[in-house]
Parts: C-alpha cells; sequence; structure tokens
C-alpha cells in the first residue's frame, strides 16, 4: 500500500532522480553557455541517491527514472542504477539522455536493469544541432542512437523541444526517423524555466495541436489508448509500430493526473515542475541525528506542498528561475 498521497488525492508512484546538473551540451532552451554548476559539496552521492531512492521505493513508488544534467557524465553511476534495481518493488528503472555517451554505455545500461530510454533529440541536421546544442557531436549521438536500437531494451523513444522558425520544418522527418526505427516520439512544448537570451519564447512557441495538425499532413494519426506514466498523449500512426506523441505543458495542461515529483541533483524534493514548492531532504540524510522527522516522514510533509496545477504564461517573464538542467528531465 502506497503511503505516498497529496492532498489531491493523487498518487505519487513515479520519481524523476537528477543525478547531476552538469551537462556535455548547452542547448538554447535549457541553458546559458556560461551556466554555473553546483559545488560538489552541494551534489548527492550516489550513495544519497540511492538510499532516497530505495526510501521511495519501500513507499511505494513504482517507476523511477533517471534524469541530469546529462546523468551519462556522472561517475560510477552504474553502481548506482544496479543498486536501485535490486529494490524489490521497483517495476521500471528508466532514464533521459541527450544520447552522447550511449555509444559506449548502452550495453551496461541494458545490463544493470534500464529498461526504456527517452533521447533528446530536436533535429537531424548537423548545423542545426550545433546551433541548438552549441556542441559539434551529432554523429555521435546519432550513432548512439542506432546502437541502442540494436539492443534489447524494452522501449526507445526520441523527446524533440519544437520551436516555431527554429526547428518546426522538421516535424516530419524526425517522426519518420522514430518510426522508420520502432522507436516512440514525443514532440513537447518549451517550458519557460530559467532566464535564457538566445530567443524569445513567446515567438517560438509551437502548440501541440500545430504539432499534430501538422504531422497529420503525412501520416494517419488515431488518439491512442496507450498510457504511460509520463504525461505524453499519444497517437496510433497506420502502418508503423512506433507512436507519435504530444507533451503540452501550455496548451493542454495535464496537472490533474500528475503523479511525479522529482528529486533535484542538490537533493531538493521538487513537488511541481511549473512551481517552486519544494523540501530539502539533504539534511535528512547527512545530519538525520538533528531531524525530528525520519526520511519517509520527510517525504510524507513535503507532498503537503504539491500543489493543485502549474501556470505557465510565455509572455511575462519567468516565474522559475532555475534552468531545466537543474530540475531534471
Amino acid at each position: 500500500m502506497s503511503s505516498l498521497i497529496d492532498p489531491y488525492g493523487r498518487k505519487i508512484d513515479y520519481l524523476r532522480i537528477s543525478v547531476t546538473d552538469k551537462c556535455d551540451f548547452r542547448c538554447t532552451y535549457c541553458m546559458d553557455e556560461d551556466v554555473t554548476f553546483l559545488p560538489r559539496s552541494q551534489i548527492l552521492s550516489l550513495e544519497e541517491v540511492v538510499k532516497v531512492a530505495k526510501t521511495f521505493i519501500a513507499m511505494g513508488t513504482k517507476r523511477i527514472r533517471i534524469t541530469g544534467g546529462e546523468p551519462l557524465v556522472r561517475k560510477n553511476l552504474l553502481w548506482a542504477l544496479e543498486q536501485i534495481t535490486k529494490q524489490p518493488g521497483l517495476e521500471e528503472l528508466t532514464m533521459t539522455t541527450n544520447g552522447s555517451q550511449l555509444y559506449k554505455m548502452a550495453n551496461d545500461l541494458l545490463n544493470v536493469g534500464v529498461s526504456r530510454i527517452n533521447i533528446s533529440l530536436d533535429t537531424l541536421k548537423a548545423d542545426r544541432f550545433f546551433a541548438l546544442t552549441r556542441r559539434d557531436k551529432f554523429q555521435q549521438v546519432i550513432d548512439g542512437i542506432e546502437k541502442a536500437a540494436s539492443l534489447d531494451f524494452k522501449k526507445l523513444k526520441i523527446n524533440s523541444v519544437m520551436l516555431k522558425h527554429h526547428n518546426d520544418d522538421e516535424l516530419q522527418n524526425l517522426a519518420q526517423f522514430a518510426l522508420d526505427r520502432d522507436m516512440d516520439i514525443s514532440f513537447i512544448e518549451e517550458m519557460p524555466l530559467g532566464v535564457i537570451t538566445s530567443h524569445d519564447r513567446a515567438a517560438s512557441y509551437l502548440s501541440s495541436d500545430d504539432v499534430i495538425e501538422q504531422l497529420s499532413t503525412q501520416f494517419t494519426l488515431n488518439e491512442s489508448q496507450h498510457i504511460t506514466s509520463g504525461p505524453t498523449r499519444y497517437y496510433d500512426v497506420t502502418g508503423y509500430r512506433g507512436r507519435i506523441g504530444v507533451i503540452s505543458p501550455h496548451s493542454h495542461n495535464f496537472c490533474d493526473t500528475c503523479n511525479r515529483i522529482r528529486l533535484t541533483a542538490e537533493g531538493r524534493l521538487l513537488l511541481c515542475l511549473g512551481n517552486e514548492h519544494s523540501k530539502d531532504l539533504k539534511p535528512f540524510l547527512r545530519e538525520p541525528q538533528r531531524q525530528s522527522l525520519t526520511l519517509e516522514e520527510g517525504i510524507i510533509d513535503a507532498l503537503a506542498l504539491k500543489p493543485l496545477e502549474h501556470h505557465f504564461n510565455l509572455d511575462e517573464a519567468p516565474q522559475i528561475l532555475r534552468f531545466m538542467s537543474a530540475t531534471g528531465g
């Protein structure tokens, strides 16, 4: 029986853990080029990450997703993943990655028990990839995707953040790339987290409805009955095993079914992506004798902070100043 119930009766059975705020890319919608990373002393150790994960699993969490930054740049991560997958009660350990380390690590990820991987890919053009990520690693990512696709993962999915006048002319090509490899793809509305200077978020906003309308000119789409623990709304695609999905924090708010909370790399339990409501779990891990509550009680206490919904307004200055890299995808 899960003890993770929020004030609105939603069962929280899905935890996303950021294991680092560092990344080997500098994607324009995610962070500035000169972003300042946290000092190592403020980042949870992998032993602390494992302890939190095991505690959540014992309390009823069924699925854990490992994120970053870029999680695969964290040293000794495979050890932590193996410890988490050994915990009775966990149904699935998944990961979100930019794909840069997949070619050399995909086999190991499969062997330690990672079942599904989401790979961020916003363009199939090498020059545009460089412009979006500020890094010349396009072929490295493609090679990593092909490597992972050759292995027996339960599912692979492409995540694409679509920006009007930036990469929206590649909707069909990105979808075709995923579908040809029996992969799903999710097109994501940009989330206004952190102050960026590379583009105007309101001007570059592309709604999920526009995405589906454009894709329907090339593919036959039907609303799918397929539901995952994440916020993607899926469409079945006639003639393909893979699906096309959309994540719509602006146009189709999905807060009413939210079953997720996030642990940031510095140990804050973030109750909502679009709010600053959080609780620092680090004291429970590093100074437990000085706390009036146990770690389990602290987690339950934190759930009271989970709001009913988020509110994003593209025409206002960002209300959430932390970058997505500091939050975890």
